[in-house]
């Protein structure tokens, strides 16, 4: 058989098993509700837009105006034709928001991960990585095994008893790194970030953090996980996404000490071999990093949004994964179901996405909603109706 008919054949098979991911085509800015075509107006719940500033006036007039100030993009690499002021003061932003000394951004932050561990690490380190860690991290990891010839291993997931165990079976590596998410984004749980520090300071471990579900979400201010915990400046390296709470254009970055951000400058191969961030996504990740420094109430109503749904869901007969984050995942089962429940809620004017394996595991499909400050109380309300309406012709009430 030809490829073509082999790649048919399987796309066939996915239709058939009711596991087939459809895309919806969106006519409006992002926002908690927005222009579906075929479908009018839906309520987003499966957007990463946390604090919803993808369309903040403030946030799109800044990339506009780059756009007009420094054209639509780089052109090259950093250090071939140039580094544009714009990247320089967000970069500084970054690091002010997160509590690190420098940062350096990257068109994305699979991006940023990918870069990091093959750049850190070397021949006789061990890599060790939270088993639900993002796969971003995992390929980090697997790419620095490869090409590094790295010492790697999983810890289960926030068991400390087994990270202990397995940095103290490698005491001898020359350096260690500790991998973990700050928030594991389909389970919406927060890493032990205090007893995940502790351990590295007995062990003489490195801790690396993808705060990409914390950035602009968690702490008082939205400074993220270590915020969240107190211990801000205290990661060793913090990674992140200007993709979803900042703005939810693109890009991401690797946040820690200056030495870090130049050695990335210097040796990190997404840095040397492809193209900086466009101007006006960084001018708007910029304006949405003092945007959510001069407004933390849009912080605390993201907070008070996610309690309320999550209160709301409980009541309506659903069981919602515990958590303190706006991610609420609701456990189905199986991955045909996740998504038939997603198109159902689709048909009661609800977008949100259902999540199966390889995702997640095997038996563990579920829909994941994610709550918005930009949403409304009518919005939840309106959610929560969807859902028992949903869940009732899935049979799942």
């Amino acid at each position: 058989m030809s490829l073509n008919s082999d790649l048919l054949a399987e796309l066939a098979a996915l239709k058939e098993a009711g596991t087939y991911k459809r895309l919806n085509h969106i006519e409006s800015p992002q926002g908690p509700r927005v222009r579906m075509e075929g479908r009018g107006e839906v309520i987003v719940l499966s957007s990463n837009n946390y604090l919803g500033l993808a369309n903040e006036p403030a946030v799109v007039d800044a990339g506009i105006e780059a756009l007009r100030r420094y054209g639509a993009g780089t052109a090259s690499v950093r250090f071939i034709c140039g580094t544009f002021t714009v990247h320089r003061e967000l970069e500084a932003a970054i690091a002010r928001f997160v509590g690190t000394e420098a940062s350096m951004s990257y068109v994305s932050a699979w991006n940023a991960n990918e870069a990091l561990t093959p750049t850190i690490a070397r021949e006789g380190d061990f890599v060790i990585s939270d088993a639900l860690n993002h796969a971003s991290i995992i390929d980090s990891v697997r790419l620095a095994k490869a090409m590094t010839k790295c010492t790697t291993a999983v810890y289960k997931h926030a068991d400390m008893d087994d990270l202990r165990e397995k940095l103290r079976a490698n005491r001898s590596a020359p350096r260690k790194i500790i991998w973990t998410d700050g928030v594991f984004s389909m389970e919406g749980a927060i890493a032990k970030l205090p007893d995940i520090l502790q351990i590295a300071r007995e062990e003489d471990a490195i801790v690396v953090m993808d705060d990409s579900h914390a950035t602009g979400v968690l702490g008082a201010t939205g400074r993220g996980t270590a915020e969240h915990f107190g211990v801000l400046g205290e990661v060793d390296i913090i990674t992140s996404t200007l993709g979803k709470a900042l703005g939810g254009a693109a890009g991401g970055f690797i946040a820690g000490s200056a030495a870090l951000c130049d050695i990335m400058t210097q040796r990190s191969r997404p840095q040397l071999f492809s193209n900086a961030l466009p101007p006006t996504v960084a001018a708007s990740a910029l304006a949405a990093v003092q945007f959510t420094e001069a407004h933390p109430e849009r912080v605390t109503r993201l907070r008070e949004n996610a309690n309320y749904f999550r209160q709301a869901i409980q009541d309506a007969g659903f069981k919602p994964l515990p958590g303190e984050t706006p991610i609420v995942p609701i456990i189905v089962g199986e991955t045909a179901l996740a998504i038939r429940m997603s198109d159902l809620l689709l048909e009661r004017g609800v977008f949100v996405t259902g999540f199966g394996f390889p995702v997640v595991p095997k038996g563990e499909a579920r829909v994941r909603c994610q709550v918005s400050a930009a949403h409304t109380r009518d919005d939840l309300d309106a959610v929560v109706a969807a859902f028992k309406d949903a869940g009732k012709v899935a049979g799942l009430l």
